[in-house]
């Protein structure tokens, strides 16, 4: 039964609390901001006058800024250093919230909580909050064995009370100005494109761009797909592209550098998207398209798309046979484990699986 908007579990720990305004502190990768979108529309459900600030670092923050989620940004400025937290603390102090949900388990975290004015500071229990993060919270959720992050964000839905039946994010193109872009972006190609994300933020995660190079090949003679290189303009991401483009035969497109917001709509027009373990991946399933994850460094149990696309990912991390747990663990070296041939194969399931039209 699909609860009634605005209702609560009584029976939940948190039901009596507040959600009038609700500030979230997660202010670091764009993965985990992706991750905090359905706990939002969960609380918006069962609270639908909600007011929401959210702490957040510049990058994620251009991801979501303008969500209809989403009223109010406290962007905090790591790379300033002190005063970039008596800045957020400034901006907190003008913003009295009746609960704040610290969804990050580090110690920034949860000094940016200790400046929140509000009479309830949720947080994960002592086992899962690192760094003394619990120290700074009134009200911890009960323990529960690790599972995937987007069920332990929504977590701390379940002790307010509010129902998770339902799971979405809403982070399609909003405005016409970004649709328009969209629609020029994709009308330059005759064929259905294929975004990869050619690198992440950490070099371990990351594929061999020459291998990248062979399934560009292979999506546009043997699929019938244009490949479109996607990500941001990092060193490690720039040097990629320009292998890929050296050695591809048919040279893909390169999005580089597009944004945040037209790097969703760029996976929103997407008919396959490839990707790594990095944020873009999370990206593509909020925004329902079929993901190939290449997943080695981390544990996909834990990080891999949710709910979605399980057949498309290629699990490197565990061994063959092996019944690993959902733990924080990363294997180092696993990546080059995966071939071109799996790469394919996957793509290969997807057109028989999941291509129409």
């Amino acid at each position: 039964m699909t609860p009634v908007a605005g209702s609560r579990d009584l029976r939940a720990p948190g039901a009596h609390v507040s959600l009038d305004r609700v500030c979230v502190v997660m202010m670091s990768a764009v993965g985990d901001a992706v991750h905090v979108l359905p706990v939002l529309h969960a609380l918006k459900r069962a609270a639908p006058a909600m007011h929401v600030t959210w702490v957040l670092q510049p990058g994620p923050a251009t991801l979501v800024r303008g969500h209809p989620l989403v009223d109010d940004i406290v962007t905090f400025d790591r790379s300033a250093g002190m005063r970039g937290f008596l800045d957020v603390r400034r901006e907190l102090a003008r913003r009295p919230a009746s609960v704040v949900i610290n969804l990050q388990v580090y110690f920034k975290a949860g000094i940016i909580t200790s400046f929140t004015q509000a009479p309830v500071k949720l947080g994960f229990d002592r086992a899962r909050a690192r760094d003394l993060n619990w120290l700074f919270t009134t009200h911890r959720i009960p323990p529960h064995p690790m599972q995937h992050v987007q069920d332990q964000y929504l977590e701390f839905c379940e002790w307010l009370g509010a129902p998770t039946d339902r799971v979405e994010w809403g982070l399609g193109p909003w405005s016409d100005e970004e649709r328009e872009w969209q629609r020029e972006f994709t009308g330059g190609f005759d064929r259905p494109l294929a975004p990869i994300v050619v690198a992440t933020s950490k070099a371990e995660k990351d594929w061999a761009p020459e291998r990248w190079a062979q399934v560009c090949d292979a999506l546009w003679s043997d699929f019938g797909l244009q490949p479109v290189l996607v990500g941001g303009r990092s060193p490690r991401e720039v040097a990629a592209e320009q292998v890929i483009m050296r050695k591809a035969a048919h040279a893909p497109v390169s999005a580089l550098g597009s944004g945040l917001r037209r790097l969703a709509a760029i996976l929103d027009a997407g008919a396959l998207v490839l990707s790594p373990d990095t944020g873009p991946l999370h990206m593509a399933v909020a925004l329902g398209r079929p993901v190939v994850s290449l997943i080695g460094y981390s544990n996909p149990k834990r990080v891999g798309p949710y709910r979605q696309c399980r057949d498309l990912v290629i699990d490197a991390y565990g061994d063959p046979g092996e019944d690993y747990p959902v733990s924080m663990q990363n294997r180092v070296g696993r990546m080059p484990r995966i071939s071109v041939r799996d790469v394919l194969d996957r793509v290969e399931h997807w057109r028989t699986h999941y291509k129409t039209g």
